[in-house]
């Protein structure tokens, strides 16, 4: 390990000097080679995490469209910026730190990897990546796309040691920052060893993510996009709507036709091009979640659909009468669990939104958009999205508040997490 951090470090000092041009120039071959790969690569995702091929190919797909994003702006974002003040000359410019650490998690093992190296590597660093122990095979293509695609050895490496190992690495002095994402309990672990050191960390980690249906909604389309927003990958992501609150005027025609389509959606093989929902990525992921459902079953949670494991496969499910004190309202649930909470006016909505740890994201669903961006500064969230289902994209600034961590992903704010922000003043005499 010591080794591949010294070649790390070495790497950068020279990497360092090219300018943001010549770095930027891999972008390109980097965005190629998964596109021309993308059914291989997605059928690695697909065969160690579960994940529908075809949403695999979407995350590879995704991967190249991050490239081409920076590739087209990263030039600019790092550009250095002229401040006006009494002196001759005072600007700011945006330098790399060094070799910065990445430990990331099995659920999107492409799409989080390369929203982490890509802005990290570009911006002047040299990354070395702990990548989830289930995704083998993954972690150990994305170097090698790397590599192939002209980046210099040492730009990216795989990292393959066990979770205990990550606090030595966080300590060791070549170390300069890390990223993680992954659950609160690991963002408390890492955030505590990088403090330790006054190391800088970005963390992106849980979500428990509201979808509010106002009374006003085009159900139709709000409905198809709850589907997706919460049963996308099997439910196992962070941004996925896990908390359905639904006007009661509404409810018993969301509840329907909700049902419905979710009973509709094919199960089975990931491999399988038609296959829209497969089984989780471990079977004690189903286990855990399954605690969770018949608890807050226990407690009163009426079941409408689903709510059986199979191994690792837990049937899609739907649980209304929900209240904030069950598992499934108070908890991530990682996995295609619908809990469902009506709510008389847009303020009680609001309440019980910010009623988490967590603050990622929301998605309100309602005709009267210049109503609700009157209420946007109310919801304790790092994104709100109107009509839309919460999701990351290369040109917005992606994180949350509160258990859901701290830092920015994506767009400008991204690449310059990080970077040294240095100020430069000249006067003459």
């Amino acid at each position: 390990m010591q080794s591949q951090l010294e070649f790390s470090a070495n790497t950068q000092l020279s990497w360092k000097q090219l300018s943001i041009k010549n770095r930027i120039s891999f972008l390109p071959q980097l965005a190629k080679l998964l596109l021309e790969d993308r059914q291989e690569y997605a059928t690695c995702i697909a065969t160690e995490m579960h994940k529908p091929i075809s949403q695999a190919i979407a995350e590879v797909e995704k991967c190249a469209l991050l490239c081409n994003y920076y590739y087209e702006n990263a030039e600019s974002f790092l550009a250095s910026k002229t401040i006006k003040t009494e002196v001759a000359e005072s600007f700011v410019t945006y330098e790399s730190l060094g070799v910065i650490l990445g430990v990331m998690p099995w659920n999107f093992p492409f799409w989080q990897v390369f929203r982490f190296a890509v802005p990290t590597i570009i911006a002047g660093n040299t990354v070395v990546v702990k990548h989830a122990s289930n995704v083998p095979k993954s972690a150990e293509l994305i170097q090698e796309i790397f590599e192939q695609a002209g980046f210099p050895k040492g730009c990216y490496q795989n990292l393959p040691i066990p979770s205990n190992e990550v606090a030595a690495v966080i300590a060791n002095p070549i170390i300069k920052a890390v990223s993680l994402t992954g659950s609160e309990h690991a963002g408390i672990a890492v955030a505590t060893e990088a403090g330790k050191y006054l190391k800088k960390c970005v963390l992106e980690l849980g979500g428990n993510n509201a979808f509010i249906v106002l009374e006003d909604a085009n159900l139709e389309r709000t409905i198809a996009t709850a589907v997706n927003a919460r049963m996308q990958n099997a439910g196992q992501s962070c941004i996925a709507a896990k908390r359905f609150l639904i006007h009661e005027n509404i409810a018993t025609d969301f509840i329907s036709r909700f049902t419905k389509a979710v009973q509709e959606l094919k199960t089975g093989d990931a491999l399988d091009p038609k296959t829209q929902i497969g089984s989780l990525a471990r079977v004690d992921l189903a286990e855990e979640l399954d605690v969770q459902v018949q608890k807050s079953i226990q407690m009163g949670a009426k079941l409408i659909s689903g709510g059986k494991r199979t191994g690792a496969f837990y049937e899609p499910t739907i649980l209304t009468e929900v209240t904030t004190k069950m598992p499934v309202f108070k908890e991530e649930t990682f996995g295609p669990v619908a809990a469902i909470v009506t709510f008389k006016n847009v303020d009680e909505a609001i309440k019980l939104s910010n009623q988490s740890d967590f603050g990622l994201g929301v998605s309100i669903f309602t005709q009267d958009i210049d109503f609700i961006k009157t209420k946007i500064l109310d919801f304790n969230e790092g994104a709100v999205f109107i009509n839309e289902m919460v999701k990351s994209d290369p040109r917005l600034p992606f994180g949350g508040v509160k258990k859901s961590g701290y830092g920015r992903e994506l767009s400008e704010d991204g690449i310059k997490e990080f970077v040294n922000v240095k100020t430069v003043v000249i006067n003459t005499f």
